[in-house]
């Protein structure tokens, strides 16, 4: 369940960049919005078109399954691949070493 969750919850967020970056942007930049020159600022608004319905429908969809991963996590136990790898024999404090021959003059 967590991992398809997990899926449906990357796919929907690469479909959200996808419905972002498709929109067309608006006409007034952040001069005229702080500096006049547009009268719609708080105006009436424009008809929603379809990529901004998409791109609702998406953020309704990430926003629930951020829940749901959120919810299910905290019942999930907290193993890491890291505590399946073996760990070698600690060196013992009495075991002797090869000597490493040095030059002499």
């Amino acid at each position: 369940m967590y991992s398809v969750i997990i899926a449906i919850h990357v796919f929907v967020s690469i479909l959200l960049i996808l419905a972002v970056l498709l929109q067309s942007g608006k006409e007034s930049d952040l001069g005229s919005a702080f500096g006049g020159g547009s009268s719609d600022t708080f105006g009436p608004a424009t008809p929603a078109n379809i990529m901004n319905k998409i791109t609702t429908i998406l953020v309704i969809v990430f926003f629930f399954t951020s829940i749901t991963l959120t919810i299910l996590s905290k019942n999930r136990t907290g193993e890491s691949i890291l505590n399946k790898i073996p760990v070698s024999a600690p060196v013992q404090n009495n075991q002797s070493f090869p000597k490493v021959p040095t030059q002499s003059k």
